[in-house]
């Protein structure tokens, strides 16, 4: 009989437990349905991986009744038409995949703008290449990706230099391609931006002939959504830009913290990663005309070269 009861007792005993992970599995399963995503698109060691990798936005936004769904992208090209598509919401780009979209017809909302990254981008050559002048690169090939702020810069310096692009031998390649045909000396300099930048630099010990400076390319980041959504979620764009602005003072004033969650994000040295934070501030703004000014300089080079072949206003695309 006791044995007959001890058993009827566990019996009860499991099934109060079974109810209780019942209750918590509800409880989790219902506030994760009730929470409205949103979708963000990155690429690595920009704004977003920071605020990602940090944790606090997140909260923050979980707080107020959003989940945010991360999306990581090679570059901001890919990234513009995952936001043609509806597969990104908020998309944190560089400067040039926004014009080329819009000259495309893409409508855009530009949320808020970064601080610029000027000293981190730029035209790398090898030490020993003997070029140290962009005129010493005339009939070379350069690397660079279609349709990011890697192409701008690279027409734009030229220009400025009074070097016609049909001079030199531009080569599209995506990121992870340009880095090793710059490696193996299969082209002799490569247009790109801070990771690669200073990882080429410490990894590979080129030499960065060119940067942003001097008016070539602020090489600023841009938060974008389709006119469509960002009409429909101001709320969300508020949210965002404040939250995300607080992770950007902390990024400013913590750089022994941000350097060692990137180097572990990212899987590169302490050193590289210390050369690329060290050399920007973070930080957001609000759109102004100034900023509007680099955006429309951009699409103005752009279909003087024939990239784009819509001649547009940046002002009359966004919303």
């Amino acid at each position: 009989m006791k044995q007959q009861v001890r058993k009827w007792g566990l019996s009860i005993l499991v099934l109060f437990w079974i109810g209780i992970a019942y209750m918590g599995f509800r409880q989790v399963s219902d506030e994760a349905t009730s929470l409205t995503k949103v979708t963000l698109g990155y690429q690595k060691a920009d704004m977003m991986d920071i605020s990602k990798e940090r944790g606090v936005f997140e909260k923050k936004m979980k707080a107020k009744g959003y989940k945010i769904i991360w999306k990581e992208f090679q570059d901001g090209s890919s990234l513009m038409q995952a936001v043609k598509a509806g597969k990104v919401d908020y998309a944190r780009l560089g400067d040039t995949p926004p014009v080329v979209a819009q000259a495309n017809g893409t409508k855009l909302s530009y949320i808020a703008a970064g601080s610029t990254r000027s000293n981190g981008s730029g035209i790398l050559v090898a030490k020993d290449s003997g070029i140290t002048s962009l005129n010493d690169l005339k009939g070379k090939k350069i690397a660079y990706t279609k349709g990011t702020s890697s192409e701008y810069f690279v027409r734009n310096a030229l220009k400025k230099a009074g070097i016609s692009s049909d001079e030199v031998d531009l080569v599209n390649l995506d990121a992870s391609d340009a880095s090793a045909a710059f490696s193996k000396g299969k082209v002799a300099a490569w247009a790109t931006w801070d990771p690669m930048t200073a990882t080429a630099e410490v990894k590979q010990d080129a030499t960065l002939l060119i940067n942003g400076n001097n008016g070539i390319s602020n090489n600023r980041e841009y938060i974008v959504a389709t006119s469509e959504y960002a009409e429909n979620h101001t709320d969300i764009s508020k949210y965002l830009v404040e939250y995300m602005s607080n992770d950007m003072e902390w990024a400013n004033q913590n750089h022994t913290k941000l350097i060692s969650m990137l180097s572990k994000a990212l899987n590169l040295s302490d050193q590289i990663v210390k050369k690329m934070v060290e050399r920007r501030t973070y930080g957001l703004t609000t759109i102004n005309q100034a900023i509007l000014d680099e955006q429309q300089a951009i699409a103005d080079l752009f279909y003087e070269e024939g990239v784009i072949k819509n001649k547009i206003t940046i002002e009359n695309t966004v919303n």
